[in-house]
């Protein structure tokens, strides 16, 4: 069955099975993710929801195709568990690469299943491997896992959002244990329209090849990181209104807002990023408007654009009152194909057309190592000391070599959330990364 080839999977891969190109994309998956984990502790939704949400609280962790965040629900309850489960000897990187590859690849499966896919249940995936459950085990994990399963997309852009992703981890741990317990589920749940199908139309599940001619479908596609905490669409905006900005600058400085009389973005229909006037951080972080108001204002989107006096100044809200969508037919909703094209038209007539059909940070266009090393000082650095983020830097780099990973754990905790939380964020800067 097609659950059974999934359990076989899970619990038959070694890190034999893992390339080199897998374990270098994987190590900078989980850099810039625990990165972008401690730059969410300093949130307004961490504190509200502390347990479950830190990773995707700013929408800033890293996206695949088809459309997914496949790191933040996988790796915070591998790094959990290698602390708090007792073992001897203690859990390696390489166990830690191995469970992370294993739920990222469940994963990317499951989300060929159906145009829909989303609720993937990857943690429970990641979980039975680190606990090195049994076929059958792995099996009634996958079926616990999908019963918890649940994550509407009328939550986007709300503050509930980044619950998705942290009751994704939290509940694949759950299923996973509740499997070593003893707890039985549907060993055909992927099998079935009523299984795992209940939540997708054109359901179409396949069995999964022999281990013996196993591939990573990280090793054919890598995932896109992003430079500013906003949905991955609004990346194309911000390239396109750097582009134009260019032609408008005179003495480094814009025109009058008043000498701007039209803005055209031609991008694909993606209804909950067509937010004219956003009200809230989140609703500007997916937001195609905001995006192009704020890059041609300032020249660059970094952490604070998103605080709410920056949303708010009037001439943000002035310049969104021009701001016009248009859906070429052509301009196809997804992150392999979709380009965004912007006018800018002024006053005396001149129109100013740039066009961004791939950025910087996409998996066409990668992030050096240098800048996504300078992404994550950026991002831990307020929480963590210096010489704490460069030993954490040299510690991922060189994951697959450390034979205890309390050693990571231990760098991670720093100092307690209690001490963080008066601080302000205002402060925090991140690099634009070369949009010019």
């Amino acid at each position: 069955s097609v659950t059974e080839s999934f359990a076989k999977v899970i619990h038959g891969l070694q890190v034999g099975h893992l390339t080199d190109h897998v374990i270098q994309r994987s190590k900078r998956m989980i850099l810039d993710t625990l990165g972008v984990g401690i730059l969410g502790t300093s949130t307004e939704v961490f504190h509200k929801a502390s347990e479950y949400s830190k990773i995707h609280s700013m929408d800033f962790d890293d996206t695949w195709h088809p459309a997914t965040h496949p790191s933040g629900a996988v790796l915070p309850g591998l790094v959990a568990l290698s602390e708090a489960l007792p073992r001897s000897p203690k859990f390696s990187g390489l166990d830690l690469l191995m469970a992370f590859n294993v739920g990222i690849e469940v994963q990317g499966r499951l989300m060929h299943f159906s145009k829909e896919a989303n609720n993937i249940p990857k943690s429970a995936a990641a979980t039975s491997k680190l606990l090195g459950l049994s076929m059958t085990k792995c099996q009634e994990a996958l079926a616990i896992a999908v019963s918890l399963a649940g994550a509407p997309m009328a939550n986007a852009a709300t503050q509930t959002k980044p619950l998705h992703i942290g009751n994704a981890a939290r509940h694949g741990m759950e299923a996973a244990f509740l499997a070593m317990l003893g707890l039985q589920g549907n060993k055909q749940v992927l099998d079935m329209e009523a299984g795992f199908g209940a939540f997708y139309a054109n359901y179409s599940p396949k069995v999964l090849p022999n281990l013996d001619s196993h591939t990573w479908l990280l090793d054919q596609q890598d995932v896109a990181f992003k430079r500013f905490p906003a949905h991955l669409a609004t990346h194309w905006v911000a390239d396109a209104a750097a582009s134009v900005r260019k032609h408008l600058v005179r003495d480094r400085a814009l025109p009058p807002i008043d000498s701007i009389e039209r803005i055209v973005l031609r991008i694909p229909d993606v209804p909950y990023v067509n937010r004219p006037s956003p009200n809230s951080e989140h609703e500007a972080r997916h937001s195609f408007q905001y995006v192009a108001c704020a890059m041609l204002l300032d020249g660059g989107i970094t952490v604070p654009s998103f605080h709410k006096f920056q949303i708010n100044r009037p001439q943000v809200r002035k310049l969104l009152h021009k701001v016009e969508l248009e859906h070429p037919q052509g301009n196809l909703p997804s992150f392999n194909t979709m380009y965004c094209e912007m006018s800018v038209t002024l006053g005396d007539g001149a129109t100013f057309t740039e066009s961004s059909d791939t950025f910087y940070g996409h998996w066409r266009k990668p992030l050096s190592q240098e800048d996504l090393q300078e992404k994550f000082r950026s991002n831990a650095s307020r929480t963590l000391s210096c010489d704490t983020v460069k030993r954490l830097i040299e510690i991922v780099a060189n994951l697959e070599d450390l034979e205890d990973c309390s050693a990571l754990t231990t760098l991670l905790k720093g100092p307690s959330p209690s001490q963080t939380v008066s601080k302000s964020i205002q402060h925090l800067t991140i690099p634009s990364y070369n949009l010019f």
